[in-house]
This record gives C-alpha cells, structure tokens and sequence, in this order.
C-alpha cells in the first residue's frame, strides 16, 4: 500500500512512457491499444509523460494528483485536441465550454437536474423499462447492447422532449447517435485530422448522421417555440425556463441546441454501455445474479419497479457502481493547462495537456484488492468509505462532474430491477467480448438468453 502523504512534501515517480516512436510519438499505441497501453503505466511513476504526435501529454496515475487536477478546474480547463475534435460536434455545450462559460451553463443546466425533476423523469424509465423487460420472447437470443441502448434512447429522449415525443423522432436518434460517437471517436484519435478530410464512407456517414440529428433538435426547440404551452416537465421545458440568477440571462436557441446535443451523447450509449457489462458480468457471476433476484424479489414482490423503490434496491445500486468501475464508460478524458502550475512535483507550462483515464484508476490494486474482480459488495457503506477522493471517477469530478449522475444510476437501477424481476439472463458459451474504447467504453454486440423467471 503507498503511504498517503501531502502532494508538496511526498516524492513523486516522474517517468516518460516507453515505446514512442519519432513524430508519432505514442498515438499507435494509443490507436491500436489503448486501455492496455494507458493500464501499463502506473508501474512506472505517479505521473507519466507520453506523447501524441509531437505534442507532450502527462497522464496522473495516483488519485491525489488526480484529484488536484479536477478540484482546480480553472488551471485545469477542459481542453486538448480532443475537445477541439468535439466542439464542432457538440457545439458549446457543459462538455467543451471553457471554465467561465462552463461556470454559467452549469447554474442555467442544474435545475433540470433537481430532484422534483429527476422524480419526473423517473415516470419516463418506469413506463419504458417495463415496456422494455416485457418485449422478449423466452429463451429466444437477444443482443443485449442492441436492447439496452433502444432503452436508454427511448428514456434520455423522452426525458428531454416530452413523453409525447413521436415515436420516429427517437428511432431517429437510436440510428444516429451510435454513428456519430463512432465518427467522433475517429476524428479524436487521429493526431493529423486528415482523416475527417478523406472521401471515405464512414465520413459521409457520420456526416449525414450528424446533419439529422441537428435538424431533429432544431425542429424540437422551433416546436415548443411555437406551441409555447409552459412546462411539460422535460429537460427542454427546463432549459428554456432556466434564467441566471447571478445576471438574469437566459439561453439562446443555440445554446440551448448545444446542451441538448451534448446531453443526447452523453446520456444515451453511457448508461446502455455500462448496464450492457452489468448484464455481462451477472451472467458470468450466479452468487451476484442470485443476489440481485433475491433483493429485486424480496423489495418488488413481483411488481414493476418505482421511484420510491431505488433507495431500497441498495445491492442493485451496488451492482451498477461496480459495473461502472470495471468498465467505466467515460474510460478517458482531457485538461489542459490555462497557466504554468506543478503537478506532482513537475513544472507543467501553459497549454500543457492532461489524460485522466478512470479505467486506469480503477484497476489500481493498491486501491481497490483484487481489481479484476466483480464484487458489488466493495460498495457497502463500510468498505466504500476507504476509497481515495480521485480514486473512483465513473462520473468524472470536481465542477465538472456530469451533471446526470443521478439520473444515469436512478435510470440503471429501475432497468435491472425491472428486467431482473421477470428474465434471468443467460449467457451464451464461448461468447466473447471485449472492451471497445470508442467515446465510451463500449461492449459491442453482447447475445444473451432471457429465460423466464
């Protein structure tokens, strides 16, 4: 175990990242293998120097320094090619405003995200996650990242434009959205951004994918202009209501657009990833599955789950925080430096760039024993206690923690309650899958069995 000192008087390991190549630096490796790439360095220091293409790149591997970077978010503002990649993508938006802006829209955002709100929202995933756990056919093979994602649409769009959203508007957005995360995630890794120029398929693709879904947000926003009928209880209604109360401002509809796009990206194939390894390592795990039924059982008693129901379905909480740390789906993300500063010891000049990968951080044994394993119960009160601040970032943190934390687990744990209490899902032999780090951390197709209960 490290011993915990203060960062300024503990000696920190400085060391710069085997296998560079002239030029390219390590952008192959991070191309070509980037979770096992990122996971070997933490042997070789707290703070580990690569570079992308020329530029340096400092990823902290130990939670303290970690934990500076995210507490100081005005010296370590989002940044780095990645979020210039994006910003054309995602507008400005919560994820690539600039600390000052962020600060603004984080105040305007927040009230969508109350918990009379998230009440509301929770009357959407009841209705779509019985919907949902009632559509199987028994013992028929379903791909159960397919399913989970056409569930986690349904909800996020339903939330944000109303239930009476049309039923083509959200298969729109379910054909879309997995385009452009893809397309996005292409364009970011690429060092030279030639890529994003080539006349390739993939590229008109992902171009005609993102031109649909800025034109559905577009027509959504001139719809409740022109109707006009106050609040529908959405994440829209919200956001056109928010007003500053330190300038008295409100959004424009173009701001209103980037928040709209920004929260479709990151509250759709995030929570469907992570519930697709929930189901995974359930199915790989009986004690854990027969855990989960037991709790869903005794809690529900054969019934739908309901809002009041998620403070008592405390193992399935448990089984989704511990899915989010094995594979946590925000694997990786950037800062970069708006002024000179140290970090752990090292001189870092302005518009220094910063990874922080959580799947790194999660995996560190001296933090978490037996890494590798799924263990839900790591999450009981008494041992959870003992993770480090910087340690467990399956929502990010500091000022820019996702603003959707609450919704994403109220959401994740009605969908396993409801599915755990009619289907037990039955793994397929010799299925294999394996993580696929795209803007999230992805699973791939996942076949499952849904046997009656």
């Amino acid at each position: 175990m490290r011993t915990a000192q203060h960062p300024a008087t503990r000696h920190w390991r400085h060391a710069l990242a085997p296998g560079g190549l002239p030029l390219a630096g390590h952008a192959l490796l991070m191309g070509r293998k980037p979770l096992q790439f990122l996971a070997s360095l933490p042997a070789y220091g707290d703070l580990v120097e690569l570079r992308l293409g020329p530029r340096p790149v400092f990823l902290p591997c130990h939670p303290e320094l970690v934990q500076q970077v995210l507490v100081n978010a005005r010296t370590y503002d989002t940044g780095g090619p990645v979020k210039e990649k994006a910003k054309p993508i995602l507008g400005n938006g919560l994820i690539t405003s600039d600390w000052a802006d962020h600060r603004r829209q984080r105040r305007l955002v927040q009230p969508a995200f109350q918990a009379a709100r998230i009440a509301k929202y929770a009357e959407v995933m009841e209705r779509e996650c019985e919907a949902g756990s009632t559509a199987w056919t028994a013992r028929r093979p379903i791909d159960v990242s397919h399913e989970m994602l056409a569930l986690t649409a349904r909800v996020t769009a339903r939330a944000l434009f109303s239930t009476d959203m049309a039923p083509h508007a959200v298969a729109e957005i379910q054909h879309c959205l997995p385009i452009v995360v893809e397309g996005a995630y292409r364009q970011a890794i690429d060092p030279t951004g030639l890529l994003a120029r080539l006349p390739l398929a993939a590229n008109r693709r992902f171009d005609d994918a993102l031109t649909r879904l800025n034109q559905l947000i577009d027509r959504m926003i001139e719809d409740y202009k022109r109707a006009d009928d106050g609040d529908r209880g959405d994440v829209l209604s919200a956001l056109f209501a928010a007003q500053d109360d330190e300038t008295g401002g409100t959004m424009s509809d173009q701001e209103i657009h980037d928040q709209v796009m920004t929260l479709l990206l990151a509250g759709i194939e995030t929570t469907a990833s992570a519930l697709t390894w929930a189901w995974f390592l359930l199915g790989r795990n009986p004690r854990a599955e027969a855990a989960l039924h037991a709790e869903v059982d005794e809690v529900l008693g054969g019934r739908a789950p309901r809002y009041a129901d998620v403070p008592r379905l405390a193992y399935t909480q448990r089984v989704f925080s511990e899915a989010l740390r094995l594979f946590p789906p925000a694997w990786l993300f950037t800062r970069t430096t708006t002024e000179a500063t140290e970090l752990g010891g090292r001189r870092l000049p302005p518009a220094s760039d910063v990874l922080i990968s959580p799947y790194v951080l999660h995996r560190d044994p001296a933090r978490f024993p037996d890494p590798e394993s799924f263990d839900p119960d790591r999450w009981l009160p008494e041992r959870a206690k003992d993770v480090a601040r910087g340690s467990y970032l399956p929502f990010g943190g500091g000022s820019r923690k996702c603003i959707g934390d609450v919704f994403g687990m109220t959401e994740a744990t009605l969908a396993l309650a409801a599915i755990a209490g009619r289907w037990r899902m039955r793994p397929i032999p010799r299925t294999k899958i394996r993580p696929r780090p795209q803007m999230s951390l992805t699973a791939g197709p996942l076949r499952m069995i849904p046997e009656p209960r």
